[in-house]
């Protein structure tokens, strides 16, 4: 058995399919977002191998809020008291009281009763949708067939029964509700902002089928905690639905720019999950320091909507002057900017040339994580990309599409926008 070749020709096939992934070496520069340097490596970019600073429109600190004196300070002034890391698990070596704080603070911000912190978003979905899952009798699970892999990951882990409904679609979901039955244990997993496309969950809805046909439902949402709502809530509490929804999963590292992921619920919910998630209970604690400037970043935005304000505007500009332009913007209800390139090996080339020409760092997004034939550059702006900013990216992406070939407008626009829905059904030629 030639074990070294069965991987080696794992990652060949990754490359022959234009799906091999390259990590670019940044360094984000304190006090400066989105502004980083990159240091190019040698064996990839054997001809421009000089650090130089580039300008990151792709990054999940939405509001730049890793940076804010306020959550640095609470990070470094916590490390010099308590140290850098938890100790281990909190089951054997305690919780930090730093942690304590921050669940409560997160369970103040859903109006729940209860917060629990995992060292992920990705391990809080899996832990919890698979232990929620198999703590309920003959539990299925309805999930949208967009969800994230985390959120499938939990699914497939609870072992129970799934069916997967179509993305947004309501009459399919009640369809599957009606067939299980008003009896039979029922949790329905969704998103709020869907981060590909950067379209919106009909919370209201989905909560009415739940208390119609006697189900539970669980709502991620890491792509709006921090930006949505009066406190930043996310979309549950700019609808005013949080409420009416079980369980609220979160993350710590995308707007509040640290690290972590969490679920708010009922005490009992909450306390069964601690209780029984193995990837809870054997895993160890985030350490004191980012708990102190998570909850140090959640009192911030709850208190303050600049940032959102500055967010919601330079997105909105973003999609104006790149649609002005010409160039292919998908439709988003959100702060994602999605632009299509429908060709991996393009979306790569054209993500090389922009960090090499045009020093400006956008990701390519190609399958798995979207269908094929949408891969797509995936445009998060932020408060801090200034208008002058916005005008480079139409500069660089207009040469990149033309030097390159890619197709521009490859799809119909109505004055209402089309869904996203309806765009991906064309570009995978449907």
């Amino acid at each position: 058995m030639n074990y070294q070749g069965i991987f080696s020709e794992a990652i060949t096939s990754l490359k022959e399919e234009k799906r091999y992934r390259i990590f670019a070496d940044l360094e984000r520069i304190s006090g400066r977002f989105p502004y980083a340097i990159w240091r190019p490596d040698e064996n990839i970019w054997p001809s421009n191998s000089n650090e130089r600073e580039i300008v990151v429109w792709c990054s999940n600190d939405y509001l730049g809020m890793g940076q804010h004196e306020v959550v640095t300070n609470a990070l470094c002034d916590t490390v010099k008291s308590m140290g850098a890391g938890a100790g281990g698990t909190r089951n054997i070596s305690g919780t930090n009281h730093p942690l304590v704080q921050l669940e409560h603070e997160l369970a103040d911000l859903h109006s729940k009763e209860a917060a629990l912190v995992f060292t992920s978003g990705y391990v809080s979905n899996e832990a919890s949708i698979s232990t929620i899952a198999k703590l309920l009798p003959d539990c299925l699970i309805l999930s949208d067939e967009l969800n994230h892999a985390s959120m499938i990951a939990g699914v497939r882990g609870a072992g129970t029964a799934k069916k997967i409904w179509r993305h947004n679609d309501l009459e399919h979901l009640e369809d599957l509700l009606r067939e299980a039955g008003s009896d039979r244990a029922k949790l329905i997993a969704f998103e709020s902002v869907y981060s590909m496309d950067g379209d919106i969950a009909p919370i209201e809805r989905i909560a009415d089928l739940a208390d119609k046909y006697n189900a539970m439902t669980y709502i991620d949402e890491v792509h709006a905690v921090g930006m949505y709502g009066p406190r930043g809530g996310g979309i549950c509490e700019r609808d005013d639905v949080m409420d009416r929804i079980d369980v609220i999963e979160g993350t710590l590292a995308k707007a509040y720019g640290v690290l972590g992921g969490y679920i708010t619920s009922s005490k009992a919910v909450v306390d069964a999950v601690r209780s029984y998630a193995p990837g809870f209970i054997f895993t160890t604690a985030i350490p004191p320091g980012l708990a102190a400037a998570a909850t140090a970043s959640i009192r911030h935005l709850k208190g303050s909507s600049a940032e959102r304000e500055g967010q919601q505007r330079q997105s909105a500009k973003t999609k104006e002057v790149l649609n002005a332009a010409g160039l292919p913007v998908m439709p988003s209800e959100t702060h994602i900017v999605p632009v299509l390139v429908a060709d991996p090996d393009l979306c790569k080339k054209a993500s090389d040339m922009l960090l090499e020409k045009h020093g400006i760092y956008i990701q390519p997004i190609n399958y798995p994580t979207v269908p094929r034939g949408t891969e797509r550059l995936r445009i998060t702006p932020g408060p801090f990309h200034n208008d002058a900013l916005i005008e480079q990216l139409r500069d660089a992406l207009l040469d990149v599409w033309q030097t390159l070939g890619i197709q521009t407008r490859g799809f119909e626009q109505d004055d209402e926008a089309v869904t996203a829905k309806k765009f991906l059904h064309h570009a995978a030629g449907g």
